[in-house]
């Protein structure tokens, strides 16, 4: 046996041919150049001179399983370019992030962060809120009291302290808005996309430094970020450039029902080294070129990985859920009450309403069912605000018409969707509740150039 690369093929070795063998161990890597007909415990010896080792560590296959040591390489079926593990049985797996004090959350099993404590904050980020808004109805005197209570809230809450940090660090940019909100308060109508843009942005600095500071909860801290600054750029552009509240109502509406399709597409990301073997392909050059054949030569991917990218996902898409509702909620009444001109008033009216189709729609995709049943929420409040427009259109006389026009259709769509049961799944209902989709959407950006105003301009201009 020789240690000398060779640029043998990657089809398995007749007797007398060579093999090329690369094996990890405890000191590195050495690839080999060995008989076929050596057995398990030759390679094995070879591979201890070659690294220096005090003794002959047995070998095992790239997806663990053990070679016995008067296997031949032929019989072990290895073919030119194999990876093989030298293991120690007496090495003792090092922990993941080496040796640490215990926490609180290991000390007593029952503070972990789980469903009760992410409702809890939930609760609590609601609370901050709704003192938020409470405050800024005070006057400015009087103000001063509680913004600094939310704000020594908000800075608390984004400490890495405690065993329930994971869902404390996602409720505390709430009480930073909540303060930003009161202390910017103004009563003038055209001022509340500024006040909310900044209280979004105070809630995305917030979430920013809980972020640095304990990298748990980073996918819901993420898309406070991504909502918080996206949404005082779109009321700070409208401010800067003069337009109309019912603008930025309409685009932060518009862009919710957007992500709402977009959102899956972006929260899987699967790292490329679990998909390529950069490790094989970095050895040497010729394992690089000399690919095995077989089931032995696939990728393995460990389940732990897969569970954890698929955790990850799950967490992005809930989160991002949660802000579609925030956003829905606080834009889709602001886009209708904004709205004076008539002509404005069936672009929002039709604005809000295929929005909210589109949301209904869009949620049928969704696999996790707590996003499914957030966008669900979305959705069926947006359609509701313009139910309730129309019935406060409709005079006297007809409003019970009107009234008794919703109930009906309303109890033919909960037919229709038990009558369908499971039937979303099937590919017939599929591909028409893709089209359904694609027009609601179509129509909810059409309506948005008519209730900007936009489209009045034009008439106007050309007029």
């Amino acid at each position: 046996m020789t240690q000398a690369p060779s640029r043998t093929g990657p089809r398995r070795p007749g007797p007398g041919e060579l093999t090329l063998l690369s094996i990890y161990g405890p000191r590195g890597t050495v690839d080999l150049t060995v008989p076929s007909s050596a057995t398990m415990a030759e390679v094995a010896q070879v591979y201890a001179a070659q690294a220096r080792l005090d003794r002959v560590l047995p070998l095992h296959t790239a997806v663990g399983r053990p070679l016995p040591a008067d296997t031949t390489v032929t019989a072990a079926g290895l073919a030119s370019g194999s990876v093989l593990i030298a293991v120690d049985p007496t090495a003792q797996p090092a922990r993941h992030g080496g040796a640490r004090r215990r926490t609180p959350a290991t000390d007593e099993p029952g503070l972990r962060p789980g469903a009760l404590s992410a409702l809890w904050c939930t609760v609590a980020a609601v609370v901050a809120l709704l003192a938020g808004w409470c405050t800024a109805q005070q006057p400015a005197d009087e103000r001063t009291l509680p913004v600094v209570v939310l704000a020594v809230a908000a800075f608390l809450g984004s400490l890495p302290i405690g065993p329930l940090t994971a869902h404390r660090i996602v409720a505390a940019p709430a009480f930073a808005a909540a303060a930003s909100f009161a202390l910017a308060w103004d009563p003038a109508p055209e001022r509340l996309p500024t006040v909310v843009g900044a209280a979004a942005l105070a809630g995305a600095v917030t979430a920013a430094v809980g972020r640095a500071l304990n990298p748990q909860s980073e996918e819901a801290l993420r898309v406070w970020l991504v909502v918080g600054a996206g949404w005082f750029a779109v009321a700070a552009l409208a401010a800067i450039v003069s337009l109309p509240p019912q603008v930025a109502w309409s685009v932060l509406f518009l862009a919710a029902v957007l992500a709402a399709r977009f959102v899956p597409m972006l929260a899987i990301d699967v790292p490329d080294d679990y998909l390529i073997d950069l490790q094989r392909l970095a050895v040497t050059a010729w394992s690089a070129r000399a690919r095995p054949t077989g089931r032995r030569g696939r990728i393995v991917v460990p389940p732990e990985l897969v569970d954890e990218v698929a955790r990850r996902g799950a967490r992005t898409v809930t989160a991002a859920s949660v802000a579609i509702l925030v956003v829905v909620l606080v834009s889709g009444p602001l886009v209708l009450v904004t709205t004076d001109l008539p002509l404005d008033r069936i672009g929002a009216r039709c604005l809000v309403f295929f929005g909210g189709a589109a949301l209904l729609l869009a949620a049928r995709s969704y696999r996790h069912p707590v996003a499914r049943r957030l966008l669900w929420v979305a959705g069926v409040v947006s359609v509701v605000e313009v139910a309730l427009v129309a019935l406060d259109l409709a005079g006297e006389q007809t409003r019970p018409l009107a009234t008794g026009a919703v109930i009906g259709i309303a109890a033919v769509l909960v037919l229709v969707a038990v009558v369908v049961g499971r039937g979303w799944r099937s590919a017939w209902w599929s591909r028409r509740a893709e089209v359904a989709e694609t027009l609601c959407g179509a129509f909810a950006v059409s309506s948005l150039v008519v209730a900007v105003g936009f489209f009045r301009q034009l008439w106007e201009i050309t007029g």
